[in-house]
C-alpha cells in the first residue's frame, strides 16, 4: 500500500498536481515507515530506510503556497480552507494565537470560532486525537470567561476521545496551525477572520461559507516530516 501510494504522489508530480502528490508522497512515508518499525532484519530495515530517504519528496524541501482572501469574499468557509490538508493521518494538531478570547471581543479571535474549528476537525476525516492550543491570557475580567469556555470545550471535546492541551504565554506574537502531516497555515488574522454577520438570523450566520471576510493572506507550507525509527 505503501509502494502504491508512492507511485501516485509520482504520477500526480508529473501532472504538477504537487499539493495532492505532497499529501500521496506523505501517506507512503508513513505507511512504510510502520513497515521498517515492524521489521527485525537490520540489513532489510536499513535497506528500506535508504529507498525512503532517496525518495524525492523528502529531497525537495519545503513547498509554499499563498491564498489572497480579498475583502467581502464569501466561500472560505474552515472545511473549505483546510480539507485539503486534513488527511487520514493527522492525528496531532498545534494551534497557535493570542486572541483566543472573550466571545464578545468581535475585532478578536473569538472562542466561538475556535470550537468550530474543533468541531471541524471531529467530523474528520481525520483521526485527531490531541489538540495543543497555546495562547494568552484575556486581560480585565475576560479572564475567567476566557477560561471557562476553554474547559467548556476542553470537556466537550473528551466526550469525543479528544485531548485540548491548553497553554497560555504573554510573549506569543504569530498566529499559525500545525498538522503532524507536515502541513503548516498561518492567517494573518488567525481564524477570526469572518465579519460580524449583521444579524443573528441573517444568511451566513451559521454557515462560515456564506460568511463575508475582510481581507486577509493565508500562507501554506509543508516541510520535510519524517519519524525517525
Amino acid at each position: 500500500a505503501g509502494a502504491e501510494a508512492v507511485k501516485r504522489a509520482v504520477q500526480l508530480d508529473v501532472a504538477s498536481r504537487f499539493q495532492e502528490s505532497l499529501v500521496c508522497y506523505q501517506e507512503g512515508i508513513d505507511l512504510l515507515l510502520q513497515v521498517v518499525k515492524a521489521t527485525k532484519d537490520e540489513a532489510k530495515k536499513h535497506r528500506y530506510r535508504e529507498k525512503i530517504s532517496d525518495l524525492p519528496f523528502l529531497s525537495d524541501g519545503k513547498y509554499h503556497k499563498q491564498i489572497r482572501i480579498e475583502e467581502n469574499a464569501t466561500g472560505f468557509g474552515y472545511e473549505k480552507l483546510f480539507h485539503e490538508y486534513l488527511n487520514e493521518i493527522v492525528s496531532e494538531v498545534w494551534v497557535e494565537d493570542p486572541y483566543i478570547r472573550n466571545i464578545h471581543q468581535a475585532s478578536r479571535y473569538s472562542l466561538y470560532n475556535f470550537l468550530r474549528f474543533c468541531e471541524m476537525l471531529v467530523k474528520g476525516p481525520c483521526k485527531v486525537k490531541t489538540i495543543h492550543l497555546l495562547t494568552s491570557y484575556d486581560e480585565g475580567i475576560g479572564r475567567s470567561q476566557q477560561i471557562s469556555g476553554l474547559e467548556e470545550i476542553q470537556q466537550s471535546l473528551r466526550n469525543y476521545g479528544v485531548t485540548l492541551n491548553i497553554e497560555f504565554s504573554s510573549s506569543i506574537h504569530d498566529r499559525e496551525i500545525r498538522f503532524n502531516n507536515g502541513w503548516m497555515i498561518k492567517i494573518g488574522r488567525g481564524l477570526d477572520y469572518f465579519k460580524k454577520p449583521q444579524g443573528r438570523f441573517s444568511i451566513g450566520y451559521c454557515d462560515f461559507d456564506l460568511r463575508p471576510c475582510h481581507e486577509t493572506t493565508v500562507d501554506v507550507f509543508h516541510t520535510k516530516h519524517t519519524k525517525k525509527m
